[in-house]
């Protein structure tokens, strides 16, 4: 006999769903803290409705356009013609067991098997969802969508989400949704510098939190609706290339998993849920060092030798940096962005004693060795462009546009896909490379493949990144691999389950990037966030700030340099010595432990507090006035800290000044800013 009510738990959370009384569907009954689900569902509509179904008023799980016709529905399938549109389907049964759900619904008119997934995620308090498809007669789905989202608002619903531009991205936004729809989401073939494929939701009269994020490096949506119920559902999914996807008889299609979270503490506590299911995602590696690395782009850009990066190597090495890494410009044919991308073949002129002697130089230094390469770009001038002009994407008989004065290869292709593995298992076994920084600096645009029939491009193009990534990490399990997309535009949960950091912005601006990193940290763990200290002034914030408030601020997740070396005086160096032999001393409770966002970047200060064990890191930074006037004068600036226990006591290791863990909740670290203190690192043993 099938039970009619289901409940998940997490480490913290209950998720409760149940077979609806009024039709075939399910239901969200309960969703928050253990215990939740015991009681009256706050999602209960009663069944009053008029001038609508009860599919629509429903906190559905799932539904198809048939069942749903009015408010919106997850799935749309039709006959390949078109006839036919909707579904009308019945419940099939349902799989239960411990951490996961299956509930089935068949609808054998059309020709469809529907399977709704549930699964805990160990350690966490995250709950995968995705949907199954599975078609007995040829089918056209228009609309796929992993899972909707149902969260009960008795105020106004509060919408916290990511937007950006390249060099801007992760800005956190937020808007308040009474009534009516919101929408964002990416048709670049990723996820885009505009929008991160993340949301939270909070009920204006409630502290807790809701979060869902879309593991989907391809096209997505996220659609928040308040409806007249008292809800916000919100849906979340891949966008089929042209408009749809094309099911044969006997073929089964998986949509992106949704990962859901909740937190009784705001979007401070959802943070910490991302951030340890990141850390899960991570797995093993997590225990791998993130090492501190110096990136010689900003230094030399495309004029890359070997004298000159061995410079630049024995500087970064004097300072303490543990990994250097080559970045564009070392192949054959790249003296700028208008040639060399696909052929990846160290440039001899660069590297008259041979690469692999290059390499064992820089090894001398005591340096691990990275290289930077895009393997999707190609350039019309190039070797490999020459020899399969059918290997990029195209429309037959159009022109092609060139953006950033290169093309893109089409990695749905198996040839493609054979052809960049070997590109990298030629590089990773020929030299001793223990970091590669995988880059993507263009959307794909005339994305067709002449001859091909309907095939869905984007999809085709995701699983061969994802096949790529994952015979990475099979063959070469301690590579360190970097995600980067032009900066933060391939940032999602399939990508951090296969890299081991990722690049969130090529800005690299003190006040600029500050405010990058406070919203990348809302939805990312520190432990895959590569950050670097460079010289570049600001963008968007020009306001001048110090060495220190750089080193700072890189260090809040995977210390990396990117300035020229060369041109930092002795002072210099020895103070960027002194910073990274400090994040050495901490990185692992930067890494491993508990964060929380301090302030923020509109506020005179800001920073992210760590803990892990007896250890309390806080990485603290000014944002406001830097003329020596404090926020109230004659009175310290402070930030109040969280998490600690009021009646410990915790000794501040460089000073020796011990506070009391109530005065740190309450009063918080004092800091007195001026333009020689515009950052500090504070360590905090428990006593």
């Amino acid at each position: 006999m099938t039970h009619e009510r289901w409940t998940l738990r997490t480490e913290n959370t209950s998720y409760t769903v149940r077979l609806s009384p009024d039709g075939p569907w399910a239901e969200l009954d309960a969703w928050g803290p253990l215990g939740v689900e015991d009681g009256p569902s706050a999602l209960d509509w009663s069944r009053r409705t008029h001038f609508i179904t009860p599919a629509d008023a429903a906190p559905a799980e799932y539904l198809p356009y048939g069942l749903r016709p009015f408010t919106g529905s997850e799935l749309v399938a039709s006959r390949p013609n078109g006839d036919d549109r909707g579904m009308w389907w019945e419940f099939a049964g349902a799989e239960a067991d411990e951490g996961a759900l299956q509930l089935v619904f068949d609808d054998e008119q059309l020709g469809l098997r529907t399977a709704l997934h549930y699964e805990t995620v160990p350690g966490t308090d995250v709950i995968l969802r995705w949907t199954e498809f599975t078609a007995t007669r040829d089918l056209r789905l228009e609309r796929i969508d992993s899972a909707a989202v149902n969260i009960p608002v008795t105020g106004v619903a509060r919408l916290t989400y990511l937007t950006g531009q390249w060099s801007h991205e992760f800005q956190r936004t937020q808007l308040d949704l009474p009534r009516g729809t919101f929408s964002i989401g990416s048709r670049q073939g990723v996820p885009g510098h505009a929008y991160a494929p993340w949301l939270a939701v909070q009920d204006s009269e409630a502290p807790s939190a809701y979060g869902i994020a879309l593991a989907w490096p391809g096209n997505w949506h996220i659609t928040a609706e308040a409806e007249p119920g008292g809800a916000v559902r919100v849906r979340a999914g891949r966008v089929p290339h042209e408009g749809a996807v094309f099911l044969a008889p006997g073929e089964t299609l998986a949509t992106p998993q949704l990962a859901c979270a909740f937190s009784p503490d705001g979007l401070d506590g959802l943070s910490r849920v991302w951030h340890r299911y990141e850390r899960h995602l991570t797995g093993e590696r997590l225990h791998r060092p993130r090492k501190v690395l110096y990136n010689s782009w900003e230094a030399t850009g495309f004029d890359v030798d070997a004298a000159g990066q061995l410079e630049l190597a024995k500087t970064a090495a004097d300072i303490g940096a543990e990994l250097f890494v080559v970045d564009d410009g070392w192949f054959t044919g790249r003296a700028d962005d208008t040639g060399g991308l696909g052929d990846w073949w160290p440039d001899p002129a660069a590297f008259p004693l041979g690469f692999d002697q290059f390499i064992a130089d820089v090894k001398a230094l005591g340096l691990d060795f990275g290289l930077w390469i895009e393997p999707e770009a190609v350039s019309p001038g190039s070797r490999l462009y020459a020899e399969h002009p059918e290997w990029v994407y195209r429309i037959e008989g159009r022109p092609g546009w060139l953006v950033r004065n290169q093309l893109l290869l089409d990695l749905g292709r198996t040839d493609v896909q054979d052809f960049v593995i070997g590109t990298l298992d030629r590089l990773l076994g020929t030299y001793d490379i223990s970091y590669l920084k995988w880059d993507m600096n263009r959307p794909p645009t005339e994305r067709g493949r002449p001859g091909a029939g309907r095939v869905d491009l984007d999809a085709e193009h995701v699983a061969g990144y994802l096949r790529v990534l994952d015979h990475l990490r099979t063959a070469y399990p301690d590579v360190t691999v970097e995600g980067c997309a032009g900066g933060g535009g391939r940032i999602e949960h399939a990508t951090i389950a296969r890299t081991d950091v990722v690049w969130p912005s090529d800005n690299t601006a003190p006040l600029d990037r500050l405010s990058i990193q406070y919203g990348f940290l809302h939805a990312h763990a520190p432990h895959v966030m590569s950050s670097w200290v460079t010289d570049a002034p600001g963008v968007f914030d020009p306001r001048p700030r110090s060495l220190a408030f750089r080193f700072v601020n890189a260090l809040c997740g995977v210390l990396g340099i990117g300035a020229d070396l060369r041109a930092w005086t002795p002072e210099q160096r020895a103070e960027g010595a002194w910073w990274i032999a400090r994040y050495k001393e901490v990185r692992d409770v930067i890494h491993h432990g508990e964060a929380r966002l301090l302030g923020s970047p509109d506020a005179s200060s800001c920073g992210v507090q760590y803990d892990a064990g007896d250890r309390t890191v806080v990485a603290a930074l000014s944002t406001g006035r830097l003329d020596g006037a404090p926020l109230v004068p004659g009175r310290a600036d402070r930030l109040r800290l969280r998490g600690l226990e009021p009646a410990a006591r915790y000794r501040d290791t460089a000073t020796g000044t011990t506070y009391s863990g109530a005065h740190l909740l309450h009063h918080g670290l004092p800091f007195t800013w001026s333009a020689a203190h515009d950052a500090d690192l504070i360590v905090l043993m428990r006593e």
